[in-house]
């Protein structure tokens, strides 16, 4: 297990309750399966199957379901003496319905508030300078800015991260059914989007921050930001990095479900960034080969089931590309 990992990845680890029917209502599903989810976990794991050592913090509940995820990411590699335990708030589930074609749909938490689970609790005066010894990235997405304890420990960890010169990575990775007031999100999550080096987010989220999808124009209102990365799901990725821009289709394959294929592009843009290092990416072909990189450990997580499960190696990811003409 790497104690000191090279990514940071902070934020919620939950279970995905899938709907075994693709295609039908919420209301009208009969069965659900459990995969382990959560978009900064998604990526902590993903980055470990590549290659990249990484850790994860974020809290869970002292039950079953959190014991589960904490033991996984053990068996992955990913570094868990981080994460915190709540005494008696539950480890976070989310329903999840699919369409005919694989897409997913967060429908809701059952019967809790989605201020009443574990990862909403995560507690600032626990954080340390240490915990962040060694890291070059810390990940954070904005599902956890809503809840007042974990938003005050996502800031102790910005400033412990900017006072050893880490770099911030964000996902926006925006879900209203996690903001009890969704409509006072958008300020909230533009004072975290001023602070990040890497920024990813879906053409949906950028035209909703910044009423373009276009990276070089979010680059220009973002004077910190090294990368800007919007997806777009089956049509692609277009991307400013370094002043780099392009545009990088889609693979075509056969997809089974979406669920954490983001997460798993991020992971891959951040092992190539973590294997070359930014500067080397001030060139138009290395921008591209990591971009396509990225896209090409996305697309083979939506050829299975589950966010981690579906993750690719390395070796994976490299035969793929070979069998794209594109190692």
């Amino acid at each position: 297990m790497a104690t000191n990992p090279r990514v940071l990845c902070l934020g919620e680890i939950l279970f995905d309750l899938i709907s075994d029917q693709p295609g039908v209502a919420y209301e009208d599903v009969t069965s659900w399966t459990a995969y382990p989810g959560g978009a900064p976990a998604n990526v902590a794991c993903a980055l470990v199957k590549l290659g990249t050592p990484a850790g994860f913090l974020g809290c869970v509940g002292a039950d079953q379901p959190g014991e589960e995820l904490v033991q996984l990411l053990d068996s992955i590699g990913v570094a868990t003496e981080r994460i915190q335990h709540h005494q008696t708030r539950p480890t976070r589930k989310i329903y999840v319905v699919r369409t005919a074609a694989g897409d997913r749909q967060f429908v809701g938490f059952g019967d809790r508030d989605t201020a009443d689970f574990a990862d909403a609790a995560l507690q600032a005066s626990q954080l340390s300078s240490e915990m962040f010894d060694g890291v070059d990235y810390l990940v954070l997405g904005t599902l956890e800015l809503p809840y007042k304890e974990t938003a005050q420990a996502i800031e102790q960890a910005l400033t412990l991260a900017e006072e050893q010169n880490i770099k911030i990575v964000l996902d926006v990775n925006w879900r209203p059914m996690f903001w009890p007031q969704p409509d006072q999100a958008k300020s909230t999550v533009l004072d975290l989007v001023k602070r990040a080096n890497v920024l990813k987010l879906s053409d949906e989220e950028a035209d909703w921050l910044f009423d373009t999808t276009n990276p070089e124009a979010i680059a220009a209102q973002l004077p910190s930001s090294d990368v800007i990365l919007v997806t777009a799901g089956a049509e692609g990725c277009a991307y400013s990095i370094l002043g780099q821009q392009g545009n990088r289709a889609a693979f075509h394959v056969a997809v089974e479900e979406t669920t954490g294929a983001g997460d798993s592009f991020l992971a891959g843009f951040l092992h190539r960034l973590c294997q070359t290092g930014l500067a080397a990416m001030d060139h138009a072909r290395a921008a591209q080969d990591a971009v396509t990189y990225a896209c090409a450990v996305g697309a083979l997580t939506t050829m299975q089931p589950g966010a981690i499960a579906a993750q690719p190696t390395a070796a994976q990811v490299d035969l793929f590309l070979q069998s794209q003409k594109l190692s």
